[in-house]
């Protein structure tokens, strides 16, 4: 395949324009929003090549905390340095915190959020098209050899069906890489830097030259930016109180969200609702079900029950005002780690780019990844066209079991319409979702939804 060369002239306000695209309609939990990066970045803008786009997303696999977000941080920061990072961070989360913050305040004034429960089912089902075609993609491109597609296939047994967390399989897949260099590197070469195809190997950037200095300094900040508001809370308000609860366990969440949010959100509901009474178990499956039809990582979910726990116990705050600060707190503890956990490794991830071991494990990692995005986007998909998942546990297996007299038709159908869109008719992206999300409150508002 003849690839148009990369664009290596992005400017700061092109790359601002299409982070702050992303951030609206970045919707579909991390399969759909690394499907939707992949699109807009490596495909249609060809910014940064196949090879490097995977190069970073092997390594956001790896960190606690949202791995799509960390992946627009990595780019950004590719592109702009740590200001485009900063803006890619900020801009892939601030739509989706700004409407779950206003969802979570229509909820307590209003009680009635159907209208918006269609909106975003509809934008739900196309997403499904997006992240099944990015699956496709992802599996053509980085899989060359019969070896990576079996490994990629263990992955996906090992997530979906015995429920392995992402490190150990990420960390596994890694060990066999740097064997199959040694033992077989016609495989793991071909895996990692011919998994583009024929594209042009690219050169380190200047700015990705680590040292002590600029260690300390990302650390220092990360550090102040991350825990001097949670002292000042636990100083000034105490241990019990809400916004201080808040703080240190969305601070702990941060930290031990390895494979996304998916690994950890049973926990958070069972603290939140069991142990803090920030609110009811009915309110916070609807919150579920609200991050993962908004834009933004799943774990904006976080938001939501921020704003519910401090609306309820706002001290002397006006309830809507203290909503709003434990709904920003929740958000800021959650995410800043992103981006000091981004600013810190990605320097010596992109100096080791070259590295003919490191290469050889990455490519295993690649073959990895492919299956765990395969594992996130089968999951997505069971929950869009399904209203009730139950699972079956034993032999140490869990999987997930759709009620088949549950399946929406109306998602299934909108789906369906959107893969022809995208796929056969190739459409605009954006005339798809706008068609799709009124089709989707259209459908509510007739009860078919």
């Amino acid at each position: 395949m003849n690839l148009a060369p990369h664009n290596n002239t992005v400017t700061f306000r092109e790359a601002f324009l299409l982070w702050l695209k992303i951030g609206f309609i970045n919707f579909g939990g991390p399969a759909g929003q690394i499907a939707l990066m992949h699109r807009l970045i490596v495909e249609e803008r060809r910014w940064i090549s196949e090879t490097r786009f995977l190069h970073a997303l092997n390594y956001c696999m790896l960190l606690p905390g949202p791995e799509a977000q960390q992946l627009a941080i990595y780019i950004g920061w590719l592109l702009h340095k740590t200001w485009g990072g900063i803006v890619a961070g900020l801009l892939f989360i601030l739509p989706g915190f700004v409407l779950m913050t206003l969802i979570a305040a229509a909820y307590v004034l209003l009680g009635d959020l159907s209208w918006m429960q269609g909106l975003l089912f509809g934008l739900q089902a196309a997403t499904l098209a997006i992240v099944l075609e990015a699956v496709q993609r992802l599996a053509k491109k980085a899989l060359k050899h019969r070896a990576l597609y079996l490994l990629a296939g263990m992955a996906f047994v090992a997530i979906f069906v015995f429920a392995v967390p992402f490190p150990l399989i990420v960390l596994s897949a890694g060990l066999i890489g740097l064997l199959g260099h040694r033992y077989a590197p016609q495989v793991f070469q071909t895996g990692g830097k011919a998994a583009a195809g024929n594209e042009p190997e690219e050169a380190v950037p200047t700015h990705a030259q680590p040292d002590r200095s600029w260690t300390l300094r990302v650390l220092l900040s990360g550090v102040l930016l991350w825990g001097l508001p949670v002292l000042l809370l636990f100083l000034t308000l105490g241990a019990q109180q809400v916004f201080t609860q808040e703080a240190l366990f969305f601070s702990k969440m941060a930290v031990v969200t390895f494979g996304g949010a998916y690994a950890v959100l049973a926990y958070v509901a069972q603290q939140a609702v069991e142990r803090y009474g920030w609110l009811l178990p009915g309110e916070m499956v609807q919150g579920l079900a609200l991050a993962e039809t908004t834009p933004g990582p799943l774990i904006m979910v976080l938001t939501y029950v921020g704003f519910l726990g401090a609306y309820r116990d706002p001290g002397a705050l006006p309830p809507l005002s203290a909503g709003m600060l434990g709904a920003l707190l929740s958000t800021w503890v959650t995410f800043v780690p992103c981006f000091l956990w981004i600013f810190l490794g990605a320097p010596y991830i992109e100096r080791l780019r070259g590295n003919r071991q490191l290469a050889a494990a990455l490519s295993g990692i690649t073959a990895a990844v492919v299956g765990v995005v395969l594992n996130l986007s089968l999951w997505f998909a069971i929950h869009v066209l399904f209203k009730q998942v139950d699972s079956w546990s034993g032999y140490g297996m869990k999987l997930p079991l759709p009620a088949l007299d549950s399946l929406q038709l109306p998602a299934l159908l909108l789906a369906a319409l959107a893969m022809l869109a995208l796929l056969r008719l190739h459409l605009n992206l954006m005339l798809v979702l706008g068609g799709c999300a009124g089709l989707g409150l259209l459908l509510k508002l007739l009860g078919l939804a």
